[in-house]
Formats: C-alpha cells, structure tokens, sequence
C-alpha cells in the first residue's frame, strides 16, 4: 500500500508508516523542528491542527489535536509551514477567555499583539532568580496566616476526589491580592483549567464574571471532551500568557491550574499510544522532568519588577499523598495545602488540613514590614494548640471526654473552635489583619503560660 505524503514547505513529500491513537509517525522526514505546528488533511478534505512531538533521527512523530478518526495511510497528507507554536501576545490578552487551543471563546477575535512568543517557553534560569519576599493575601485564613503564599512561589493544592478543589480555586483566584505599596494594582490572574466539565467551566466564567476583575484576568479552559492531547498544550498557552505579563509588562502574575491530574492522565495516555516503556502506576518516566518545565517557569527575576507565582491544584487518586503525581509534584514545589475528607464532611470551607500543608518560602514574606511583626509567633501557637487538640480528641474518642481533664477539655474545645471559626469562612473575605486578630481571640482562652511559642513583647501589647 502506497503510504500518505507528509507536504513540506519546499514541498517534499515523504511517507507516513503508522497512525496510533492521537499520533501519526513518519520517516524519513527531514527540515521539521519540534513543537512546530502542521496541518493535517484527511481523505474528506477536512483540515486538522497537529504539532511535532518527538524526532527521532528521520522520524517524526506528530500530535494529532483534533483526533487521528477517518485518517487512513493512503489519504491523509501533513503540511508544515515551519517554525514553532506562538502565542499572540500583548496588553489586550487580559479581560479575554481562550479554549485549551489559544482560539476565544468569549465571543471576541482570535488573540492578537505585536509579538508572539514560543508557547514551550523555558524554566528560570536558576541565577537570574531573585528570592521571593513579598506575600500575597488570598483572603483565606488558612492558607494567609499559616501556609503564606509568596510572590514567585509555586504552591500546589492536593485535593481529592468530590473536594470542592474547584470553588477554593475560584475563590483564590477573584479574592487573591497584594499590598498596594508593592505593586498591587499591577496584579493580574491568569487560570488554566484542565479536563474541566462544562458544568465545572460554566461555574468559573460565572464566578469570574461576578467578582468584577474579570478585566485583570486571562482564561484558558480545557474541556474533558477536548482531544486529551490539547490539554498538554493548554497550561503552556497559559504561562506563555502570563510570562508576557509578568516579564514584559513587569505585572504581578497568579496563575492558577487546575486539575494537574487531568494533565498528567494525558501524557500517560499519549506514552502508551507511543508504546513507551511505563514508569510508576503506568505513567512516563519522564513526567519529573515534564512536570518541571512547567512548574520551574514562576518565580522572580532580578532587576525587574513583575512576578510570576503558580498556584497548582491536583486531585490524588484514592486519597494517596504518596501517589505518582502528588509525590513528584511535592519534590518541584515549595510546600503544599492538603484537604481534609474529614473536614468537608463537617461542612467547613475551604476543608484545609493545616497539620500537613506548608508553605517553605512563608518565613521570607511574613513578619514586620510585610504582614505583622506577631505573625510567624502567632502561626507557631496555632500550629501547637491545634495538635494538641487533635490528640486530645483521638483520646477523647477511646476514654471519652469525662475522663478528660481540664487542660486537655481546653485544647479540645480550642480545635473545635478553629476549626470552626478560623479554617471554615464561608463566602467571607478575611484580610491578614483581620486574620491575625482572630487568631488572638481563639488563643485567649490560654494562660498565659501555655502560650509557650509567643514572645512576651506580643503577649504583654495584647493583655
């Protein structure tokens, strides 16, 4: 059987030998670079978008986007145009709405600025970084006064399954701030959803569009019934976007993404059609370093003024913090949020466990002159009176609480109450003042000698 023809710009023509999957797979074929964008035309005529994914000497290996069904050997034909995947870029990328391809989904024209940017981009180079100092308010207690996000950090949410991952998403994402004096009116958010449900999409454009800074925003949504193999390409659309933003237009940058999961179930579904050795649970051995291409593009650079912070939500299967995609996530990132099960059966929102959850840049962007001089004092308390109140109440649950004494009935009523009162918001909005202020109205119910972890400079201002 005579193979299709690959059409070139110099029009060569060569032979394509295997169509798998999302994949086409020709050789020999030469003056094609990666990630270059083709166009693929089947039997019908119709024109389908595709882009070089692998090279492999003479044989190339090209993504399908809008599937490889009705493409035969006898009549598809792939023509390149050269050059790689490019963004549009500029001022007028805030304010619009974009499907996991680049293409508007707003209802205006299709991207468009004076330059456009290779959407691979690359990570920071490690010795143009500058260390993140500065924190962003994201409204929630939890996250501002125990596990603060820093400008330039790269945070991850690991949620699970039926977890309302998507709405703290969206709450971050319409509430997160930073300080007017440190640049807080050039603060923009760019959210990348992936795998979304069109309920789930709907919900974001609605939630977006109430908050009122839809204007300061970019939107990439992915759907679940897109071509799984755009969804590889829609989170680097998204940080091509906000690396414009952030670098060029020296802005604020919080890109939120969600779910990596969705992403990382593609790439395994993208290795098997290419018949890859599997790593762990069946997913590529690679995915450590694909992971990190992406993660390693936030953060600082030195002499400018713009920052790009990532956000990154993930749902681990089973509940597994030790699952393939938790686990590589947590060695690229700085720290973690975790959900409880526990917690959003109780109906507290957002459902943080902060036992677990971490920020590792927190130390370099609380304190005086950023959020308060009593704030890592104040976190080390609440970390401390929490536990205990956690263990007193598995105590609780074998003797009972009658059996309890008076010290430990104090620190169970205190998880309570956090849990309650300070984790569990609500609809509400809690500035890092009024964060911190109600920090200290839950811990005066200690003496103050069981306030071992504040100094007595604060303890003395507050009685």
């Amino acid at each position: 059987m005579t193979g299709a023809r690959i059409q070139l710009a110099a029009v060569e023509h060569q032979t394509v030998d295997a169509i798998a999957g999302p994949l086409l797979t020709a050789e020999p074929l030469t003056g094609v670079g990666y990630a270059e964008p083709v166009e693929i035309i089947g039997p019908d005529g119709e024109t389908r978008r595709g882009r070089v994914f692998e090279i492999d000497g003479d044989r190339v290996t090209v993504q399908v986007l809008d599937g490889t069904q009705g493409l035969d050997l006898a009549g598809t034909v792939v023509r390149s145009h050269g050059g790689a995947s490019r963004l549009p870029v500029g001022p007028g990328l805030l304010g619009r709405a974009f499907n996991g391809a680049g293409q508007p989904i707003d209802g205006g024209p299709p991207a468009s600025g004076r330059e456009s940017a290779d959407i691979e981009g690359a990570p920071l180079n490690p010795v143009a970084r500058s260390h993140p100092s500065e924190f962003v308010e994201t409204g929630i207690s939890a996250i501002d006064a125990l596990i603060t996000l820093v400008r330039g950090q790269k945070l991850p949410i690991f949620s699970g399954y039926g977890l309302p991952a998507a709405q703290l998403a969206a709450r971050i994402a319409t509430g997160a701030r930073v300080p007017a004096d440190t640049g807080g009116d050039g603060f923009v958010v760019v959210f990348c959803a992936l795998g979304a449900t069109r309920r789930e999409a709907g919900y974001y454009r609605e939630a977006f569009a109430e908050s009122g800074r839809q204007d300061r925003m970019v939107l990439f949504i992915n759907l679940a019934d897109d071509p799984a193999i755009e969804r590889l390409q829609t989170p680097r659309l998204a940080l091509t976007a906000a690396e414009y933003l952030a670098w060029e237009a020296g802005l604020q940058v919080l890109v939120v993404m969600t779910d990596m999961t969705s992403y990382c179930e593609a790439l395994r579904e993208i290795s098997a059609a290419r018949q890859e050795l599997p790593g762990r649970r069946g997913y590529p051995s690679d995915m450590y370093s694909d992971l990190a291409s992406l993660f390693e593009r936030a953060g600082r650079v030195r002499g400018r003024p713009g920052s790009l912070t990532q956000l990154i939500v993930l749902t681990m299967p089973d509940d597994d913090i030790s699952h393939p995609i938790p686990d590589l996530t947590g060695y690229i990132t700085e720290g973690q949020i975790v959900l409880s099960r526990d917690l959003d059966r109780q109906g507290v929102f957002p459902p943080i466990d902060v036992l677990p959850s971490l920020s590792r840049l927190m130390n370099a962007g609380i304190g005086a002159g950023s959020t308060r001089d009593d704030h890592r004092d104040l976190a080390d308390q609440l970390y401390a009176c929490y536990a205990r109140g956690c263990q007193v109440r598995d105590l609780a649950a074998i003797v009972g609480t009658a059996a309890l004494g008076e010290d430990d009935r104090l620190y169970l009523s205190f998880a309570s109450d956090f849990e309650q009162r300070f984790i569990h918001q609500g609809p509400e909005r809690r500035d890092m003042a009024a964060t911190l202020d109600l920090a200290w109205d839950l811990l005066d119910r200690f003496p103050r000698a069981e306030l071992t972890r504040i100094r007595q400079r604060f303890l003395d201002r507050r009685r």
